[in-house]
């Protein structure tokens, strides 16, 4: 598929990123102040790795970030970041070793996107799907007090999902980036103030 080529894909060029859509996390970020210096984050579904880049630029030298994906990338990573090719939701020991020293996370990111059909309906069901799973390792590896940033597709099920996010975190907040293409279906939601494990 042709990469959507625009002023950010230039821009994340030019700047060593390696995608467009770190520009959708920068403004996240500015919004919501997700990282700070020394925190630890988990970056779901992190190929080809511009999140990851950016989070660990955020979180300095004195924090580290545990980035996952089932696919691998070819991108550099600064030495507080550490790339795993694997299921995230496999709860492999390869995974589970990689996590123990760093959870509970202050902050879980999640970009994660199905194979889309073109098909509405199916799309947004898959999507959903992917963030009800990314919210069970958020809600297993989160410290509390944390933050959690999640992508989905636009659809009728995401008020449902939003109720079930409310459950855990004290605010839940949708975010549009101006970064995200227009005909985009895609949204984000923040989920700030994580209640912890017994909520």
């Amino acid at each position: 598929m042709k990469q959507y080529q625009d002023k950010y894909f230039k821009r994340a060029k030019k700047e060593n990123y390696a995608a467009r859509s770190v520009y959708k996390l920068k403004e996240m970020d500015k919004k919501f102040h997700l990282f700070r210096r020394g925190q630890t984050v988990l970056d779901l579904g992190a190929a080809p790795g511009s999140w990851t880049q950016f989070a660990g630029e955020r979180v300095g030298r004195e924090g580290r970030v545990l980035a996952v994906d089932i696919q691998d990338t070819r991108h550099g990573f600064a030495d507080n970041i550490t790339f795993l090719q694997a299921d995230v939701f496999s709860d492999s020991p390869e995974l589970l070793a990689a996590m123990e020293p760093l959870a509970p996370f202050d902050v879980i990111i999640s970009d994660m996107a199905p194979k889309t059909t073109g098909i509405k309906f199916a799309d947004q069901a898959n999507s959903l799907e992917l963030c009800e799973k990314a919210l069970e390792v958020a809600v297993k590896h989160l410290r509390k007090g944390g933050s959690f940033a999640v992508k989905i597709f636009e659809g009728g099920e995401i008020n449902d999902y939003r109720a079930a996010l409310r459950v855990h975190f004290d605010k839940i907040k949708n975010f549009k980036p101006h970064s995200s293409r227009a005909e985009s279906k895609e949204i984000f939601i923040v989920a700030l103030g994580f209640k912890g494990n017994d909520s």
